[in-house]
């Protein structure tokens, strides 16, 4: 409850950056669980710096050993269940539930150092809440028995656990990580994880140890979906990658045949191609048109749910990888004063194409991961979702059969126009991408599976399992 120091840098190109101001906040000043708006001019530079302060307490959050694990105790496992019964759903919408971790150990870690041991540390991570062990030296097999409790805010969340090789002064060396949706995490049960590599992709060498319970709120997590998507504070930058980008384009191409071979189908009904289909779809298309009301495309979507429900699980191999070449594009930077100028300007030039390769590259992965949440909502990857999506469009189909649809226009209007008036504060959202923002690609399904342990235990013969929960 002190003063926040708040500095403000400004970014040019790859290298250089600048201090352009700062500006303080005195915390104890503000009342608690309250926005506070500020307009805070910058000490050294002109300008100001606009600021949405609210205080909250952090609840939720602890550090213990095994023996004194909070859910253990009945007692508060009861008072704990309570506070995220049914009942209480409308009560603080942005404490969703509770998650406790226990990290017991890890086995056959890989050898960092020297001597042929490691000192390693296990880091958890949920959305913005950073948690850690302590450290044990010289083990390839450290036992940590430490239980971890976080305050879940979004069910939607990915549990990180990544074990890192404490190196003094310099950075940790990376010892292996595995992400787990929390909608995939079996209550109470011991779980034997594969450690994957910095990009999930791959099997890295050793395991780890875990047992998580999970309590929450089912209507507090499923209004939560249709809100903005909290942002990570600490996100690894994207290098360019040849690799990441062939991946990309190849994704944007197997949405594009998709689309052209709907295309090709209806123009192939229309070009009288086959008889029989030609046939069946005119009799449809005079049947659902002369019969069509508007409640009737939330209903259609429901039969799709429907139907990739009961269809034969066929067809979801995992997708292939692609070959681990890389592209470094950093250049090394000379020195030399005589030609100083010129070459500044040819990494200058190299810098600019870099980035408009890599806004290409980020632009294609927002479109394959676009469709790809939609293919993977109609085809019940996450439950959670499609069973969420299919009773809002079950809502849908209801109301659009018995609310004229004017009356429907105006409310929405309505709440539109006066959404400011009412929440002076509110970030305006669109429902519909903050619930496809939860739906994992085809990319970060590859990342959340589980990787199969092999009996003779070695990281190099470990078989994906299909995503979703148990």
């Amino acid at each position: 409850m002190g003063i926040l120091d708040i500095e403000v840098w400004g970014k040019d190109g790859k290298k250089h950056e600048e201090r352009l101001g700062t500006c303080k906040v005195d915390i104890a000043a503000l009342p608690l669980k309250q926005a506070n708006c500020l307009e805070l001019p910058l000490e050294s530079c002109l300008g100001a710096l606009l600021l949405l302060i609210t205080l909250r307490p952090c609840v939720g959050v602890s550090v213990s050993d095994l023996c004194v694990c909070p859910l253990a105790d009945p007692m508060e496992r009861k008072q704990i269940s309570e506070r995220y019964c049914l009942r209480n759903s409308l009560k603080d919408m942005k404490d969703v539930g509770i998650l406790q971790v226990k990290v017991l150990k890890a086995v056959d870690l890989l050898a960092a150092d020297f001597s042929g041991k490691s000192d390693p540390f296990c880091l958890l991570e949920l959305g913005n809440d950073r948690l850690q062990t302590h450290t044990i030296y010289k083990n390839l097999n450290p036992e940590w028995n430490k239980v971890f409790t976080f305050p879940i805010k979004d069910i939607h969340d990915i549990l990180e656990v990544t074990v890192f090789d404490e190196d003094g002064d310099k950075p940790p060396d990376f010892l292996g990580k595995v992400a787990i949706p929390l909608l995939s995490i079996r209550d109470g049960e011991l779980n034997c994880y594969v450690l994957k590599n910095k990009d999930l992709e791959q099997a890295f060498k050793g395991v780890i140890y875990l047992e998580m319970d999970l309590i929450y709120n089912p209507v507090k997590a499923s209004i939560r979906t249709f809100t903005p998507r909290e942002k990570r504070f600490v996100e690894d930058s994207r290098k360019l990658s040849k690799k990441i980008l062939s991946r990309d384009i190849d994704r944007v191409r197997r949405l594009s045949v998709a689309i052209w071979n709907t295309i090709q189908f209806l123009k192939s009904c229309f070009q009288w191609e086959s008889t029989l289909r030609s046939t069946i779809a005119f009799v449809v298309f005079l049947v659902t048109v002369w019969n069509f009301e508007l409640y009737m495309i939330p209903l259609a979507l429901l039969l799709l749910f429907f139907y990739n429900f009961i269809r034969p699980m066929k067809g979801k191999a995992s997708i292939t990888q692609d070959s681990q070449e890389s592209t470094d594009m950093e250049e090394e930077e000379d020195d030399e004063d005589d030609k100083e100028s010129e070459k500044r300007g040819l990494i200058e030039r190299i810098y600019m194409v870099q980035d408009i390769v890599s806004t290409v590259q980020n632009i294609l992965e927002e479109i394959a991961s676009f469709g790809e949440r939609i293919k993977n909502t109609f085809n019940w990857t996450v439950p959670f979702l499609s069973v969420l999506a299919c009773l809002v469009l079950a809502m849908a189909t209801i109301i659009l059969y018995v609310i004229p649809l004017r009356y429907i226009i105006l409310i929405w209007g309505i709440n539109k126009f006066t959404k400011k008036l009412r929440n002076p504060y509110s970030i305006d959202n669109n429902e519909l991408l903050d619930f496809l923002s939860r739906v994992p690609s085809d990319v970060q399904k590859v990342q959340y599976s589980e990787l199969k342990l092999c009996s003779s235990h070695s990281p190099l013969r470990k078989k994906r399992t299909t995503l979703g929960p148990h």
